[in-house]
């Protein structure tokens, strides 16, 4: 079905109007609980931060990523071959991150030798520079007693024969890719002059079986695709997944026993909070910048409009209340406006008004419909799905500059990354299946990518920089 509000109006339709009681808060859907991740802790503090020597574009940057040295091939936890090996993989990732992003056509470890521990300090800048590397990153891995692995990583330029920068974190086994990410997030920063975004991550919805029988689970995984973990069993049908801002929770909707509830899923403690339920159907939960509140889009007689509800639970506030179909509203990063999607004018169209419902007006005038707005953690522009060609877009949030991003069969529900450079959607396929899967495009629009997952998924979500 390639029309968006006609399958809201589906779910409206089809939802169960008598709810259960408010105090059965309990969502017996819940899968195994999720580990919590701690903070990587940082042991050595930034380098130098001198001068760059390339001037040229950063996709002609030659960056060489060889495989992280290590002082003596110890064994880990984190790989049976030990820290050499972990070294390649570690490499692996930074590379994989900083090819993956659009600005960068780095050289990875296996094409590359791996230099000796004593040189990850001071490295052979000419070798280097002959194999045509502007930029060197290297680093080492060490097994410490406590059981922890000890990753450090360097950026070199070669041609001024200077260090840029550096840092080392100490990680537990199971979170060694935490810390190639934060190496690529290092890296990345420093050469774009942009805010990180590698260690983050990503939820959605994991979809398994025939079309009008899906099960549909919450899950997450990192921003490349990797460590795939399953929040909700598939008793219940769960949808559109949103963090927090501090990134300890989830919100989501689910159809426990058919009807339609706003969850808040704690991260840490593997508990959840029923926020609000009703007996109308219910859509789009969205947090507030500052995480005190949740957006969410209700059917009341056959009229949707956006309510607001403190994330704890409490009462809602009406922020809507013309004619027609409201919903999908994404707050400002200052929490001053929102953007949503309506119907109002005759066609879906993006909207936007003040963050307690004052000033309602028009943005999407550039032809086409225009759904599932979501404003950029950067604030200067709004994604969102051309729903007459089925396109991923961006505009500014005066809708003007629309430029079209990808050009998929059926690409929509837009989600940014937390640095707003790169821009997460889903793909649905031809045919009688119709199997999502997700997809990343920068924002030039010539670099786009599937993420692999385990079964076919939807409504992704970008959580903020973990810390």
């Amino acid at each position: 079905m390639r029309h968006l509000l006609a399958t809201a109006l589906i779910l409206v339709a089809a939802a169960p109007l008598a709810a259960q009681s408010a105090g059965q808060s309990q969502n017996q859907d819940l899968g195994e609980r999720l580990p919590q991740d701690g903070a990587v802790q940082t042991t050595e503090d930034e380098g130098l931060s001198g001068s760059v020597s390339f001037e040229g574009n950063l996709e002609d940057l030659g960056i060489a990523i060889p495989a992280f040295a290590t002082d003596r091939d110890a064994p880990t936890p984190a790989n049976a071959a030990g820290t050499a090996a972990l070294g390649t993989e570690i490499a692996r990732v930074v590379y994989g991150d900083l090819r993956n992003n659009g600005l960068f056509k780095p050289t990875g470890p296996d094409a590359l030798p791996r230099p000796a521990y004593a040189e990850i300090a001071t490295p052979n800048y000419a070798t280097w520079g002959n194999r045509g590397a502007d930029m060197l990153v290297q680093g080492y891995v060490r097994a410490q007693g406590s059981g922890q692995i000890a990753v450090g990583c360097y950026l070199y330029d070669t041609k001024l024969n200077t260090q840029l920068a550096r840092q080392g974190w100490l990680v537990t086994p199971g979170e060694w890719r935490r810390a190639a990410h934060k190496c690529a997030d290092m890296v990345y920063s420093r050469l774009s002059g942009e805010s990180p975004f590698f260690d983050s991550r990503i939820a959605y919805i994991a979809e398994t079986g025939p079309k009008d029988k899906r099960v549909k689970r919450l899950a997450i995984m990192d921003s490349d695709g990797a460590n795939h973990r399953f929040i909700t069993s598939g008793k219940s049908t769960a949808l559109t997944p949103r963090y927090s801002p501090d990134y300890k929770k989830l919100s989501y909707l689910s159809y426990v026993d058919g009807n339609p509830r706003i969850y808040v899923y704690d991260i840490g403690t593997g508990r959840q909070t029923l926020v609000t339920q009703s007996r109308n159907p219910t859509f789009a939960p969205r947090w507030s910048p500052d995480g005190r509140y949740i957006l969410y889009s209700m059917a009341v007689a056959g009229n949707t409009d956006i309510y607001r509800v403190p994330a704890t639970g409490g009462e809602s506030v009406r922020l809507t209340s013309g004619p027609g179909i409201d919903i999908g509203g994404s707050y400002s990063p200052d929490g001053k406006q929102i953007v949503f999607e309506s119907d109002r004018s005759g066609s879906q169209q993006c909207y936007v008004m003040n963050a307690d419902g004052s000033n309602q007006h028009r943005i999407s005038f550039g032809g086409g419909r225009c759904a599932t707005p979501e404003w950029s953690p950067r604030g200067d522009q709004i994604a969102f799905t051309n729903a007459s060609t089925f396109n991923v877009s961006v505009m500014s949030p005066n809708g003007q500059n629309v430029r079209v991003l990808t050009r998929g069969w059926q690409d929509e529900a837009p989600t940014w990354a937390p640095n707003g450079r790169i821009i997460q959607f889903f793909r649905s396929s031809r045919g009688r299946g119709g199997e999502a899967s997700l997809w990343q495009v920068d924002l030039t629009g010539r670099n786009e990518r599937r993420l692999s997952t385990i079964a076919g998924a939807s409504d992704p979500a970008w959580g903020p920089i973990l810390p």
